[in-house]
C-alpha cells in the first residue's frame, strides 16, 4: 500500500498546505521520519537533501509548535534550524512558509553577508522558529539581539557540511546556549568521527533512519560519461548545452575561478549563464538564483559549496565539467536533478587525471557510469566497451553499458580502492 500523508498524523492545516504545494506521496525518509518527530523522539539522520529531508524535518516540527501553541516571546525562538549555507536556509525558510501557510506561526531567516538590521527588526517583534547559518547567529547572541534558552526544537541540517566549512565549534557553542529540554535532529549524508561524537554528545536516546544518499541519488538519475582531454572541455561542454534536448543545467566546477572562466567562455558562445560561489556577495548569489529559478538564465555554473542543497524543480541536467575528488561530492551534485520524484540526467567529462574519481564514484553508487562516444572523445585508457551502431560523427552516440559489478579494464583492486585524499585542499578553493 501506498502510504499518504493523510496517515501519518500531521495536522490538518499542514494536510491542505501539501494538497496545495501538490505534495501527494512521502518520501521514504519523510514515512519513517515524521511518526518519530511528532512524538518528540530524538533524531539521527542518515540523508541528503534529494530524499525530501526538509519536508521530514520541518512538517512534524510545525506540528509539535502549532499543537503546543506557547507564547511568543520577543528576541526567543522556540524552534532553530542550523544550516550551513544561506542558499540552503533561505530554502529551507521558503519550505517552511509554504507548509505553515495555514499557520499562525512566525519565522525568520538570517544569515551572513547581508546587513543585520531588518534581521533584528525580525527578531525584536518574535518568531516562533528561527532559520539561521551558525556565523551570524552567534554574533547576534553575543550582540544579545537573540536567545536561545526557549529553543524547544533544535535541528541540526548537513552536519557534515558545517564541519567541512568550520562551522562544528561553532555549532557546538550554539547547541551549549539551548534548553536542555529539548527536541534535537541531527541530519547528514556522511557520519565521519567527528560528526558521530557530536550526535552522541547533543541527542538522547535518537531514533536512527538511513536513506542511502547514494541510492537515492542513482535511482532516479541517467548517469553518463565523456572521456575527453582537460583542453577540449569548454568545446563540448557548449556543444551539450546547445543541444535541442538540453533545458536548464547546473554545471560544477572545482573551483571558483574556473566556474567564472566557464561562465565567460559560455555567454562569449551566446549562452545565458551566471556564476555562484563563495566570492560573490550576497545580493548577487541572490539574483543570480533567482534569474535561474525564473528561467531567465539556462545554465547555472557552480562550486560544491555554493551549490549544495540548491532545490529548484526542473533542472533537466547536471553537467560536471570536473569531477570532484571527494566522490560524495558527486552524489550531491546530481542531487540537483530528479528533484521531487522526477527523473534526470547528469553528464561528467572525465580527462586522464580524473579517471580514479570516476572509479570512486562508481563504487560509492554501485553503479557503472554509462560511456558516451564523441567526436572529442580521448579513447586512451578508456573503458573496453563497443561503439553503440548507428552513432553519426561529430554527435553523442551512446557506447555499451559495462556490466554492473565488473571493473573497468585494466582497473586493478588495488588501485581501485584508492581514493583520492585531496579534498581537504580543495575547500580552502571553493
Amino acid at each position: 500500500m501506498t502510504p499518504s500523508f493523510d496517515l501519518l498524523g500531521l495536522a490538518e492545516p499542514l494536510r491542505l498546505a501539501l494538497k496545495a504545494e501538490k505534495y501527494l506521496t512521502p518520501t521514504p525518509i519523510q514515512v519513517q521520519a515524521i511518526p518519530i518527530l511528532t512524538k518528540g523522539d530524538d533524531l539521527l539522520g542518515v540523508a541528503e537533501t534529494g530524499s525530501g529531508k526538509t519536508a521530514a524535518f520541518a512538517l512534524p516540527l510545525l506540528h509539535n509548535l502549532f499543537l503546543d501553541d506557547g507564547p511568543r516571546v520577543p528576541g526567543a525562538p522556540r524552534a532553530l534550524i542550523l544550516a550551513p549555507t544561506r542558499e540552503l536556509a533561505g530554502q529551507i525558510g521558503d519550505r517552511i512558509r509554504a507548509y505553515g501557510r495555514h499557520l499562525k506561526l512566525r519565522s525568520a531567516v538570517i544569515f551572513g553577508g547581508v546587513g543585520q538590521g531588518q534581521q533584528v527588526k525580525a527578531l525584536k517583534a518574535g518568531v516562533d522558529i528561527l532559520v539561521a547559518t551558525p556565523g551570524r547567529l552567534l554574533d547576534l547572541c553575543n550582540q544579545r539581539h537573540v536567545r536561545l534558552d526557549k529553543v524547544q526544537i533544535l535541528v541540526l541540517d548537513e552536519a557534515d557540511r558545517m564541519l567541512d566549512m568550520g562551522f562544528i565549534h561553532d555549532v557546538r557553542k550554539i547547541v551549549g546556549l539551548c534548553s536542555k529540554k529539548r527536541q534535537t535532529l541531527l541530519f547528514s549524508a556522511t557520519m565521519p568521527p567527528s560528526i558521530a561524537k557530536l550526535a552522541h554528545d547533543i541527542l538522547r536516546d535518537p531514533v536512527r533512519v538511513d536513506i542511502s544518499p547514494a541510492r537515492v541519488a542513482v535511482d532516479r538519475i541517467e548517469q553518463r560519461v565523456y572521456f575527453i582531454g582537460a583542453n577540449d572541455k569548454r568545446t563540448l561542454l557548449t556543444e551539450l548545452l546547445k543541444a535541442p534536448a538540453m533545458g536548464q543545467a547546473i554545471v560544477f566546477t572545482r573551483t571558483k575561478r574556473g566556474a567564472d572562466r566557464v561562465c565567460r567562455h559560455l555567454t562569449q558562445n551566446g549562452l545565458t549563464a551566471t556564476a555562484l560561489h563563495g566570492n560573490k556577495a550576497q545580493n548577487a548569489r541572490v539574483r543570480a538564483l533567482d534569474s535561474f529559478r525564473a528561467g531567465r538564465v539556462r545554465v547555472l555554473v557552480a562550486t560544491d559549496i555554493a551549490g549544495r542543497g540548491i532545490d529548484i524543480p526542473g533542472i533537466s541536467h547536471v553537467i560536471n565539467y570536473e569531477l570532484p575528488n571527494e566522490p560524495e561530492s558527486y552524489v550531491h551534485r546530481i542531487g540537483r536533478t530528479a528533484r521531487a520524484g522526477a527523473k534526470g540526467i547528469a553528464l561528467s567529462l572525465c580527462d586522464p587525471s580524473e579517471r580514479a574519481y570516476l572509479k570512486a564514484i562508481e563504487r560509492l553508487t554501485r553503479s557503472d557510469v554509462e560511456v558516451m562516444e564523441h567526436h572529442l572523445a580521448d579513447t586512451r585508457d578508456a573503458p573496453a566497451t563497443e561503439p553503440k551502431r548507428g552513432g553519426a560523427s561529430g554527435s553523442p552516440a551512446k557506447r555499451r553499458r559495462r556490466p554492473r559489478g565488473r571493473r573497468p579494464s585494466g582497473a586493478s583492486a588495488t588501485h581501485a580502492s584508492k581514493s583520492p585524499n585531496a579534498h581537504r585542499r580543495m575547500e580552502a578553493t571553493l
